[in-house]
């Protein structure tokens, strides 16, 4: 017997599965947290040479700050004080309002920099000194989680379907957990990227086992309201976020708060159940019978259960499975799914890179960061309620083109609209955050459809893998403003659209029933 066939007979959507979500949310919350971190973490503060290395024990001692920094930092053309010049020597003259000596000497800040702290406390660019000529390492803070994430996916994703869903949660939480408070008490700048390389890698198995767990627990029917249901966790954890960094500006203690509710997590993980249909598909069937029993009895469907014993599911389980172990490359073991391996691939690619690259560059937009994160946020709980309905009628192909390629038409238009009309900037903003948003939560549930359950877990962690390159590549896309102003946007709007295009390559997989082996890829669904 078909595990979908059990699952509807059980009830694939009852208090079993909404235990299930909210166990999830406690760890789920604290991905968008840490994702999203570097928004506040390493915010770049208003910043100026210190220009006490210019005081010679004469008239400059007893200056006021504002005339200090008159006639020791260079004025740009915008009018702001210099970031990374000063001036060799004291240019009295600018006091009196002389633009004589405009051609004075300027050199690089010698005694390091003054922060404004009215917005943050301190962050990694206060702590290292991350600006002008070390900008780039602030940028590769993010890079490096990022790429730790990227590894962490195939491991996970391997250890997954070899060893099981719930075991290597578990892992993954224990080891967040304790990556995360080494990252907040680093004593230096290379401490703190390793740690958080190694806090991406561990929370790579919260993003990907968590959304396979849910998947596999919920029927044919109520796949796309479950995957929908369980994207919100991303949207309550960035409200969450904005919340937390609002109130606490300091950067240690930011990390500590987002990463707390793991330890909920770790408490709930007792009851959290394993996936019967792993369990089936790798010939556990007294495991798995348990796991449906406890499903069915809390559905109150146990009268259901009658007739399957723990003999029908091993005899339909070797059935359908057999005894062969499964690895990456049987993802592109057949023409069909090697299709699908390197199409869904490209698209993951492109969804995070073009996601991440609105996500982590919030200022521009003349509004605070804190603001801007919590609009962000809330644009995609209504956008998220119409993937749902869209899902339903139209399916997942057409929706994760359309949601890429307006996603891409939104970040074209905002080429061209001046930063004085921020109104304008942040709703073409909002609207290509929201569509960018919806190609992601299409795409976790597109894919976890596409992919046969015997290595379904792989198969998420090779495409997390190409979706997290792209996100490790996508914060360094903004030095390329250096070259040409618009030049990350239009490498964004570029991504944005190809990946939307070979979305249209993948099949469509409303209302059929998940994939159980290889096999049944390579027949007409």
């Amino acid at each position: 017997m078909k595990f979908d066939s059990i699952l509807s007979e059980i009830n694939g959507f009852g208090k079993f599965q909404i235990k299930l979500v909210l166990i999830q949310i406690l760890s789920r919350i604290t991905l968008p947290g840490h994702f999203l971190l570097n928004n506040f973490m390493a915010a770049v503060p208003t910043h100026h040479c210190d220009v006490n290395a210019l005081d010679n024990g004469d008239v400059f001692g007893n200056l006021t700050l504002s005339q200090k920094l008159t006639v020791g930092v260079p004025v740009q053309q915008d009018g702001a004080l210099s970031s990374c010049q000063m001036f060799s020597k004291p240019q009295y003259q600018h006091l009196s309002g002389s633009k004589s000596g405009e051609d004075a000497l300027t050199v690089q800040c010698q005694n390091g920099w003054v922060y404004d702290n009215s917005t943050f406390k301190s962050t990694l660019v206060t702590e290292w000194d991350l600006v002008c000529s070390r900008k780039w390492m602030n940028k590769a803070t993010a890079a490096i989680f990022f790429i730790g994430v990227m590894f962490g996916a195939p491991v996970f994703g391997f250890l997954g379907d070899r060893f099981g869903r719930r075991p290597l949660l578990l892992v993954s939480y224990l080891t967040s957990l304790t990556f995360a408070v080494l990252s907040a008490f680093s004593t230096s700048y290379v401490m703190f990227v390793i740690m958080r390389f190694f806090t991406g890698m561990s929370l790579a198995g919260i993003s990907i086992i968590s959304i396979v767990l849910n998947v596999e627990w919920f029927s044919v029917e109520n796949r796309t309201f479950s995957g929908v249901i369980i994207s919100l966790d991303w949207t309550f954890g960035n409200w969450l976020l904005a919340g937390i960094a609002y109130c606490v500006n300091e950067w240690r203690m930011l990390i500590l708060t987002v990463t707390s509710p793991l330890i909920l997590a770790i408490i709930a993980w007792r009851w959290l159940p394993e996936s019967a249909r792993w369990l089936m598909a790798n010939g556990k069937a007294d495991a798995a019978h348990f796991y449906i029993m406890k499903c069915a009895e809390m559905n109150n469907r146990s009268k259901s259960m009658a007739t399957i014993t723990p003999r029908a599911l091993i005899e339909s389980a070797e059935a359908e499975t057999g005894p062969m172990k499964y690895t990456f490359v049987d993802l592109f073991r057949t023409s069909e799914i090697r299709k699908l391996a390197i199409c869904s691939g490209i698209v993951w690619y492109g969804v995070a890179f073009t996601y991440y690259g609105i996500s982590l560059n919030i200022t521009g937009f003349g509004l605070n960061p804190y603001l801007t994160q919590f609009i962000f946020a809330s644009i995609e709980l209504p956008m998220k309620i119409g993937v749902y309905f869209f899902l339903e009628k139209v399916g997942r192909r057409y929706g994760e083109m359309g949601t890429l390629l307006l996603t891409g038409l939104c970040l074209f238009i905002n080429i061209f609209v001046s930063k004085e009309k921020w109104v304008v900037r942040t709703i073409v903003a909002v609207l290509g955050k929201s569509m960018s948003e919806a190609s992601f939560t299409i795409m976790y549930l597109f894919t976890t459809e596409l992919y046969p359950t015997v290595i379904r877990q792989n198969s998420l962690g090779y495409t997390s893998f190409l979706a997290r390159l792209g996100v490790s590549i996508s914060p360094l896309i903004m030095l390329l403003e250096d070259v040409w102003h618009v030049l990350p946007a239009v490498t964004y709007c570029a991504v944005a659209v190809v990946s939307g295009l070979v979305a249209s390559l993948l099949p469509e997989t409303l209302n059929t029933q998940l994939p159980e082996l290889i096999e049944d890829i390579e027949k007409p669904r």
